[in-house]
């Protein structure tokens, strides 16, 4: 056994280094990417603590077991068609690589386009509610999404803008297989009709650092943001449940709570994905869209139970 892809990940404004950090490791040969084994972990952590909340919600561990068997193969690959859709670019030319999921290429909404479609077909087979079923995962995907960001840290990828500020990463520009090695000809041309992306990229391109003879990337750890707000909304989630009003409020809330925070977070990374032939990234349209969503969702159900509230005062009376 033996490590591969080392480089160190430094936050200098922090004082930390991680010196020859991998980004795997090859077992007989074969590669085996931190990345994946991260992701894995996330799953089973998610699994775990969505068990722990089974009972609350009137859902037995047999059905949730079999949902999510069914719910993280889909989910896997709604996240995968998702980023192939949108950077079909990468894919053209060797569409088999559509296949290669060690090298990174999962988004985040695609999986949970994908895990909710899967969720109201199984609650219908089953008969059980989707709103239950639904406030009893949410724990896992915030859970799954808090440490499967971290594969990001170690695929060097999923980061944001140059920054100086507090949290600036650097990482050395060997490690990195994006835009950023590719000459300004062709970023250009890349994106074309986008120069705000553009001027991004080749802001950090422009304020690489020299260490040790390395050249090195100095980004926002956007990963990190994610990861550290997903835990503040499974922190507040698990002390709100017990207030909740309908089966479906916490998946509703978590839709909000997300969409705020990755709105904000997408704007500060420099990988997005694009609607086709614009200038919008899809990740901040579809925040935007579940946002309104979630408020339209919320304000029904609450409106509707004031009513019945209001209905029953008078009948009291």
């Amino acid at each position: 056994m033996s490590f591969y892809g080392q480089s160190d990940i430094r936050f200098p404004n922090l004082g930390i280094v991680f010196h020859n950090l991998p980004k795997g490791i090859s077992v007989f040969g074969f590669d085996i990417a931190f990345y994946g084994i991260v992701i894995a972990a996330g799953m089973l952590a998610g699994f775990w603590i969505a068990d722990r909340q089974a009972k609350k919600n009137g859902i037995t561990t047999e059905n949730l077991m079999d949902f999510a068997l069914v719910a993280i193969i889909s989910a896997v690959i709604g996240a995968r068609l998702y980023y192939v859709m949108f950077h079909w670019q990468s894919f053209q030319d060797e569409p088999i690589q559509i296949l290669n999921l060690r090298t990174g290429g999962l988004a985040v909404y695609g999986g949970i386009i994908a895990a909710v479609i899967t969720a109201i077909f199984f609650c219908r087979i089953r008969r059980i509610s989707f709103g239950a079923l639904a406030d009893t995962s949410v724990f896992g995907l915030m859970a799954g999404q808090m440490i499967g960001r971290w594969g990001n840290f170690f695929n060097r990828e999923a980061f944001g803008q140059y920054t100086d500020g507090l949290f600036a990463m650097q990482v050395n520009a060997t490690a990195v297989h994006n835009e950023f090695t590719d000459s300004p000809a062709y970023l250009a041309t890349l994106y074309e009709g986008r120069p705000n992306a553009l001027h991004e990229i080749l802001l950090i391109i422009n304020n690489v650092k020299i260490i040790d003879g390395e050249r090195y990337f100095q980004v926002q750890p956007t990963y990190l943001y994610e990861s550290f707000w997903m835990l503040l909304l499974l922190i507040g989630m698990l002390l709100f449940q017990k207030h909740k009003k309908f089966d479906g409020e916490l998946i509703v809330l978590y839709m909000l709570g997300y969409g705020a925070g990755r709105f904000w977070i997408e704007g500060l990374r420099t990988d997005q994905l694009f609607l086709w032939n614009s200038t919008v990234p899809v990740s901040q349209f579809i925040s935007l869209l579940i946002m309104i969503t979630a408020v339209f969702i919320l304000i029904g159900n609450y409106r509707k139970r004031w009513k019945k509230e209001m209905s029953g005062k008078k009948n009291v009376e």
